[in-house]
């Protein structure tokens, strides 16, 4: 089903004419100026200038040396669209080079994004959600939003967001959640994942069991998982998308490390899928698989159905890999144990 995009488009009254940037980064000083000018269309054509420059890493490092941000985190809230639209592409676009990122992170502009959540305009609340998806993938973009509060906040905005957005919002909360999973988790984002996990969209569905699988690799989040997601992660094993395959397998393979998970993967009727995903030669989820299926065979039950499949797993021995070839040799060693 095709679904409406966002549009980044600027309104048909807006002059697009571009202030002159013949000189490269040398005119960013100026530009630095025309951006606390008290003209609207000389702030727009700033913007729009310095939308062009910041693509040139060195661009942004001078950018940065320059104080820009400061005047950038000013215009967050400017009361034209127009002015907050360029404001956060020009964030975005500085965020895709590292030193932006750094530069970002370091100059407290997290708090200023969060405040465009609530933002009118969609192209502004885009934006916003893609700079922090961006700034997370750092380790200490993510431990900046954790410290900043703003999980449950992020987990609240998935209910109601516009589809495009949550989707952004999801890739945010699996870098953040790889750090730290309690926040989350007490903002019930199991529940909402769990709606997001039928969703029609494939990506969405992806990115939920991808969150789902960061939130399995912490102690409590393994006990929310055991409780209330297994059957849901087992039915996605057969998802026609291989990214959605692993991400589940992969939340499976955590959960059932706990004996809650194994029992409950098993009365799921886990074992028939994870076989055929195991038995992928260059599936995404083998690995995973493998694992998953090892823990079953720790229950007596789980054990007395796998001996029968003990080809599978021998097929594995087989793997380019090095770390399927060990695991289904381990796997082979726990299925064939006897008390």
């Amino acid at each position: 089903m095709a679904h409406a995009r966002i549009s980044a488009n600027l309104p048909p009254n807006i002059d697009p004419t571009k202030a002159p940037i013949a000189f490269g980064r040398r005119a960013l000083p100026k530009l630095n100026e025309e951006l606390q000018s008290p003209e609207l269309l000389t702030q727009q054509r700033a913007l729009m200038a310095l939308c062009d420059l910041v693509h040139d890493p060195q661009n942004v490092y001078e950018a940065l040396e320059l104080g820009v941000l400061d005047n950038l985190k000013t215009l967050l809230v400017h009361q034209d669209n127009t002015v907050r639209q360029k404001t956060t592409e020009i964030l975005h676009i500085m965020t895709m080079h590292n030193v932006g990122r750094h530069g970002l992170i370091q100059n407290g502009v997290i708090s200023a994004l969060a405040e465009l959540f609530d933002d009118p305009v969609d192209i502004c609340r885009k934006n916003a959600h893609l700079i922090f998806e961006y700034m997370s993938k750092l380790t200490e973009g993510a431990v900046g939003i954790l410290h900043a509060g703003l999980i449950p906040l992020l987990v609240s905005k998935l209910k109601n967001e516009l589809e495009e957005i949550q989707e952004l919002i999801l890739g945010t909360l699996s870098n953040c959640l790889r750090v730290e999973a309690s926040e989350a988790l007490a903002a019930d984002v199991i529940t909402v994942l769990k709606e997001k996990l039928t969703h029609t969209s494939v990506a969405t569905r992806s990115k939920a069991a991808w969150v789902l699988l960061e939130i399995s690799t912490h102690p409590e989040g393994k006990n929310e998982v055991c409780e209330e997601v297994i059957p849901m992660l087992v039915s996605l094993l057969e998802d026609a998308d291989p990214e959605i395959q692993a991400s589940a397998t992969g939340a499976l393979m955590f959960a059932t490390i706990k004996p809650q998970g194994r029992f409950s993967a098993l009365g799921a009727g886990a074992i028939p899928p994870l076989l055929k995903l195991a038995a992928e030669e260059g599936g995404k989820a083998r690995l995973s698989a493998i694992k998953a299926l090892t823990m079953l065979a720790e229950l007596p039950k789980g054990r007395e159905t796998l001996l029968n499949h003990l080809d599978t797993f021998r097929q594995c021995l087989k793997d380019p890999s090095k770390a399927v070839r060990r695991a289904a040799k381990t796997a082979i060693s726990v299925i064939q144990w006897k008390p």
